[in-house]
């Protein structure tokens, strides 16, 4: 079953010296201009899933969210199919010391299957981070919900996590093209479903997903351009009996990947 979530996104990035110390380079570097926030900019990916789209992402003006003032993201169509698109697509963004924040409502990507809704909120959410080391962790939200599906009462549990990257330099991407100053960030979602059953007047627990990463998704941004590639893994493996009353495939595997086709960043 398709839902529509998302990720994710999408990524982030430093301040301090002293006489002793070399000068704070690292605090007052701007490679957050690897995704350049002027109004106008726009973007365009060809998505490459189960099927092949097109997603049109551009800058639409400024919002002022309580003390600060973010960047409203739009794409051209209403449902895009990209997971990056998808994460920026009526969100707001803004950068603080080295770091891009995103506040809005993260909905799946018609891109991914998976067996339960997701439906993120999110406030000033690390995505990318300037100076991240690799493996780093930027941001970290935990939740859950409830939902019934089929009539079955599920309990998901869920982490949504931002990961530090590689820093690349001269980047290939697998449709040919050649990038400078590109640096990579993770974003991972990680889910677990339980359910309820009543025998004999005992109400036990049970586990219908245990908990993995469901979600994993690259992106490769290229300094005073923005993102050039994304790969998006989605998996699941639950159990076959819930999976029969859910109506829905066991197990799935997708690969999602979006490439830059064309952009105007000023």
């Amino acid at each position: 079953m398709k839902k529509i979530l998302l990720i994710i996104l999408s990524i982030s990035l430093f301040s301090c010296s002293s006489e002793d110390e070399a000068p704070s380079v690292i605090e007052t570097s701007d490679f957050t201009n690897a995704l350049p926030l002027n109004n106008g900019n726009y973007w365009d990916y060809i998505v490459v899933g189960a099927t092949t789209t097109n997603d049109h992402l551009y800058v639409l003006g400024d919002e002022t969210i309580g003390a600060h003032t973010y960047k409203e993201f739009r794409t051209q169509n209403n449902t895009p199919t990209g997971f990056y698109t998808s994460s920026l697509n009526n969100n707001n963004l803004r950068k603080s010391s080295g770091k891009l924040l995103l506040t809005g409502s993260l909905d799946l990507a018609q891109g991914q299957t998976l067996p339960i809704g997701l439906d993120l909120n999110v406030v000033d959410f690390i995505i990318f981070k300037e100076y991240a080391t690799e493996g780093e962790l930027l941001n970290e939200k935990v939740g859950s919900f409830q939902q019934t599906v089929n009539g079955i009462p599920l309990n998901v549990e869920y982490k949504l996590k931002a990961i530090g990257g590689k820093n690349i330099g001269t980047f290939t991407s697998p449709d040919g093209k050649i990038y400078p100053n590109v640096k990579n960030t993770k974003i991972v979602v990680n889910v677990k479903v339980t359910t309820t059953i009543t025998v004999a007047g005992i109400t036990f627990t049970t586990t219908v997903l245990e908990p993995q990463d469901v979600i994993t998704s690259t992106q490769y941004l290229s300094k005073n351009i923005g993102v050039v590639y994304t790969k998006t893994l989605t998996n699941y493996n639950l159990d076959a009996a819930y999976a029969s009353q859910l109506g829905i495939p066991a197990s799935n595997s997708q690969t999602q990947e979006e490439f830059l086709d064309t952009f105007v960043v000023n």
